[in-house]
């Protein structure tokens, strides 16, 4: 009989072990997830929802609709040359969230970028791309790494890219199928831009998706900081909104 409980005693033994195992597992997972909802939440709202203050732009082409900040171009009214709405306030380090919706034509959101032209609102760097193509049989450039007004295409999406010293590019590694990952954006509605800026790598994630990663390691043409900006591209008639934007350094 002494046996029969020794035997008891020893296996619940066990089992509140595997418990408390258990909970200590699943409180470090946790963990995380819950501090990086904290952090998120003591993030800055570059938008009030209400009027463009703190941005700079031409006033004909950037207005608040619906909660939104809007650029549209008109077809009686074509834009010559892509133009910016521009947050002057430099950044380094940051994670940038926001939520976007594009009608027509290309955009993207620019980072540790510079202004090229204060009266024309031109301004050139990294970029997070936005397009409005949703037939996944031809190129798009959503989530891709562009460099505006420098070295162009630095990162495909589904591609992880390192460029060397000397400019060269390697592939060295993939964040899936290019394809599949194009079918995560919604067309013409609301989906969700992340964008992760720490040291020399730069990581781009629509709808909590990462589409494209960028290491660069030239020194010469890389940028550490800079100002972030909203694109409204030159060519056919378009509409791009963006709302909810919160800025973490």
């Amino acid at each position: 009989m002494n046996y029969f409980f020794s035997m008891i005693r020893s296996r619940l033994s066990s089992v509140v072990v595997r418990i408390a195992f258990t909970v200590i597992v699943s409180s470090l997972t946790i963990a995380p997830t819950a501090f990086a909802q904290q952090e998120a939440a003591k993030g800055k709202k570059l938008f009030d929802g209400t009027s463009l203050a703190g941005w700079s732009g031409i006033t004909s082409n950037w207005r608040v609709e619906d909660g939104a900040i809007t650029g549209e171009s008109l077809k009686d009214a074509p834009l010559k040359n892509n133009t910016f709405l521009v947050y002057e306030k430099k950044v380094g380090d940051f994670e940038l969230n926001c939520e976007f919706k594009i009608s027509g034509g290309n955009s993207g959101i620019q980072y540790r970028s510079k202004l090229v032209d204060s009266e024309k609102f031109i301004v050139g760097g990294y970029q997070a791309d936005i397009d409005s193509e949703g037939d996944l049989t031809k190129n798009s450039y959503m989530g891709i790494h562009y460099e505006e007004r420098g070295r162009g295409i630095l990162v495909e999406r589904g591609q992880i890219i390192s460029i060397g010293e000397d400019g060269k590019k390697t592939r060295v590694g993939s964040t899936g199928d290019s394809a599949a990952l194009r079918n995560k954006f919604k067309v013409e509605s609301w989906n969700t831009y992340r964008i992760v800026a720490k040291g020399s790598v730069c990581q781009h994630y629509i709808n909590g998706v990462l589409m494209s990663e960028l290491q660069d390691n030239q020194t010469d043409k890389r940028a550490s900081e800079g100002i972030i900006a909203l694109q409204l591209h030159a060519g056919p008639p378009m509409k791009v909104q963006f709302k909810n934007i919160v800025l973490s350094e």
